[in-house]
């Protein structure tokens, strides 16, 4: 059996004297889409923060069985990992594929001379952003927005990828869209840890769910098998209904 690409052993997290994540525990297998739910302030997004290397905590992180507690950012990036936060952090002055290079920069001081490899596949993957490649980032839409910080996410050419509420303030439609895109990367090898809200688009693309509430690791099992839990029924299945926005 292969080994997962994330393991996650007992992590905890404190912010001053209130502990954040209380011993959370998790795995993502190769080729997967993993998602965690819960309500705002559950410590969704502080797990990934904690996982990328931006939060100190303790307990045990390993990507591809390699232990990661000790490397910095830059490190666990150019080790396979990339993350899309909830705020995006894209460069609004500069054009969607100076946006897209920047991803591949770590890369690129590798002298990695195939830096670029994945920038044909990523337009591919967004069309939109092929046709505004040189058009500011700031003055795209907000789906066209997390289209650009996903590719560039990409570009990385991570293993495990890492998106923090990518349904947040988009339409449907938009969001059906992503979560399609999102579903096609096991094609490519890429494996997905989703933050989500949004219970109901979340499970219909994973293959495997957490629930986190007041960072404690509550429920968990099957993305089917959640789907049809009545306690997620009755708590999370209407939330994806009323969120979201045009």
């Amino acid at each position: 059996m292969s080994k997962p690409v994330l393991t996650v052993e007992q992590l905890h997290v404190r912010y001053g004297k209130v502990e954040a994540l209380g011993g959370i525990s998790l795995s993502v297998a190769p080729g997967s889409i993993v998602s965690v739910i819960g309500p705002n302030g559950a410590g969704k997004s502080t797990l990934l923060n904690a996982i990328i290397g931006l939060l100190p905590s303790s307990g045990r992180i390993a990507y591809r069985g390699m232990p990661v507690m000790n490397l910095d950012v830059e490190h666990r990036v150019l080790a396979g990992i990339s993350m899309v936060p909830e705020t995006r952090e894209l460069f609004a002055q500069m054009s969607v594929h100076d946006n897209l290079v920047l991803g591949s920069f770590r890369r690129y001081r590798l002298r990695d001379k195939d830096y670029l490899d994945q920038l044909d596949w990523v337009y591919e993957l967004f069309p939109r952003l092929r046709q505004r490649q040189a058009q500011a980032a700031g003055t795209m839409s907000g789906g066209e927005r997390q289209m650009l910080a996903i590719g560039r996410a990409l570009m990385a050419k991570p293993t495990l990828l890492m998106l923090d509420e990518p349904s947040l303030g988009l339409a449907p439609l938009i969001v059906k869209e992503i979560f399609q895109i999102i579903s096609g990367l096991r094609e490519k090898g890429v494996s997905t840890l989703l933050i989500e809200q949004n219970a109901r688009a979340a499970l219909q693309v994973s293959d495997y769910g957490y629930v986190i509430e007041t960072g404690s690791l509550v429920l968990e099992g099957s993305a089917a098998a959640l789907a049809n839990d009545s306690r997620i029924i009755e708590t999370y299945l209407g939330i994806g209904r009323e969120r979201h926005i045009a």
